[in-house]
């Protein structure tokens, strides 16, 4: 009881509730926009929340990361056209109810799903709390190491169809972290005796090349677009009742969020699909997905909303972000010495509660703004594309100077971001490189820490935990080899 008084006075501070206010909208009007996303947003945002309190600036992040999917709904629903790219399931039931004179009911469903998705996944991760305390002090530097190699191994393997490209891309993410003197021994590494590579390249100039510069150039050389949004007629406080009257499928499909949003790598893009197919096998009308069904949209919805809760999960216990932007929080973390992981549970438990509480509130916000607001929200889809690409382009650069006052640091994120302009044009994936990057740093520094711990490679998995984690890494290996060869002998 202590702690959760303490976490709501730290939560009651102005600049936190400020944090948690700006947060929530900025994230919704973000979402709102096609073409921008939340990568984008918290990559831009991230140098200036170095300078703020840990909670304050992680509550700014969360607030966008959570909130950003309540408003990619509206684009998905009226226009066709995704906010974001976790809302592209929501364009195949929330368009058809538009095209049928309902577009204000899917766009009160979509909100109340992912006001349902939302809260059930911090009360998930609530109730958790107590079990995560308890468990996360029993991994060691070996546990974490094995923890780090099989999320990078998740990110491979549920990259179907790219598996060799993923794993390319996340070695080439644990290159580019090992440019610079290295930790332990402060030797050079990659550098070619070229003293402007000697501090390394920083994960915030990689973020911003890849996510914020390369969408400002994919937008640059795009026509000028300009949407019109259709006029909405009806309640937006009916969505409420008839996701009430849906709770199996809002159910369902938000502990499909809370199970992949807990395993590193998979996130919100299986969660959907998972929820939305077993929406549709379970339902009475399972026709009606895809033309206009209530519960594929409620499905979809529920789904993605439910992960960010999750996703706080193995950062916060293990120190192990589960995707890009759990990653680039995992760089706050670390600028003001607060290291995620077994001992911050016991070490500032208020701290977490704090946190927990923050993503529940950001969802009551981010509902009552949308459920007031959305007829003046209607009017940013209007904005054109080109006038984005030449905001996004200002701002990442202001952020990346602002990093080291550095001009080469500005130099490496251009050339990143045309890297990823041409990954985009070939659809290529990007959160391997990043998650690369994060988790090839952890695995570094935890191998070096148990390497004079251990006598022969049998060491590293004889402990229990690690023996699990290291069964679960071969059992994904071998599930993704398997499902390579029976796919190629069917093709045969």
């Amino acid at each position: 009881m202590d702690v959760l008084i303490a976490g709501l006075e730290t939560l009651t501070r102005l600049d936190v509730i400020a944090a948690l206010m700006v947060g929530s909208i900025c994230g919704v009007i973000i979402g709102a926009i096609p073409g921008v996303g939340p990568a984008v947003a918290i990559a831009i945002l991230l140098p200036a929340t170095f300078s703020m309190e840990p909670i304050v600036g992680l509550t700014l992040l969360l607030g966008i990361y959570g909130s950003s999917m309540f408003g990619g709904a509206i684009p998905a629903i009226l226009i066709n056209t995704p906010g974001t790219a976790l809302n592209a399931l929501t364009t195949y039931d929330g368009y058809p109810m538009t095209k049928a004179g309902e577009g204000k009911r899917a766009l009160s469903l979509a909100y109340s799903a992912s006001f349902f998705g939302g809260v059930f996944s911090v009360i998930c991760l609530m109730l958790l709390t107590p079990v995560l305390a308890k468990i996360a002090p029993l991994f060691g530097s070996r546990e974490i190491f094995l923890a780090a190699l099989l999320g990078l191994v998740l990110v491979i393997v549920t990259h179907r169809g790219q598996s060799i490209i993923a794993a390319f891309l996340v070695c080439f993410g644990i290159f580019i972290n090992s440019i610079g003197m290295e930790p332990v021994r402060y030797t050079q590494r990659f550098t070619f005796n070229q003293t402007w590579l000697s501090s390394g390249i920083d994960l915030i100039v990689v973020v911003l090349g890849l996510f914020a510069l390369s969408q400002a150039f994919y937008l640059l050389t795009q026509k000028d677009m300009q949407s019109k949004a259709p006029k909405l007629e009806g309640g937006m406080f009916q969505g409420l009742i008839e996701v009430l009257r849906n709770k199996r499928v809002a159910v369902s499909s938000s502990s499909f969020g809370v199970i992949m949003g807990i395993i590193p790598g998979v996130g919100e893009f299986l969660a959907q699909f998972f929820s939305y197919m077993l929406a549709q096998k379970t339902s009475k009308s399972p026709e009606k997905f895809g033309k206009g069904s209530p519960e594929g949209l409620i499905a979809s919805e529920a789904a993605n909303n439910a992960v960010p809760g999750a996703a706080m999960i193995p950062l916060l216990a293990l120190g192990i972000p589960g995707e890009a932007l759990t990653a680039m929080m995992l760089a706050v973390f670390y600028v003001h010495n607060v290291i995620p992981g077994p001992q911050l549970f016991s070490t500032q438990p208020e701290f977490i509660i704090s946190l927990y509480l923050a993503l529940l509130f950001l969802n009551i916000l981010s509902l009552a703004f949308l459920l007031l607001s959305t007829n003046i929200l209607l009017q940013i889809i209007r904005i054109p594309t080109r006038f984005l690409g030449v905001g996004i382009l200002a701002l990442s650069f202001v952020g990346v100077y602002s990093l080291r006052n550095s001009v080469i640091d500005c130099a490496i994120s251009a050339v990143i971001g045309v890297i990823a302009l041409v990954m985009k044009r070939l659809n290529l994936p990007m959160v391997p490189i990043i998650l690369g990057m994060v988790l090839g740093r952890i695995m570094e520094i935890k191998l070096r820490q148990s390497l004079p711990r251990v006598d022969h490679v049998i060491d590293f998995i004889n402990r229990p935990i690690a023996f699990i984690i290291f069964m679960l890494i071969l059992l994904a290996l071998s599930l993704h080899i398997w499902t390579m060869f029976r796919a190629r002998f069917r093709r045969q």
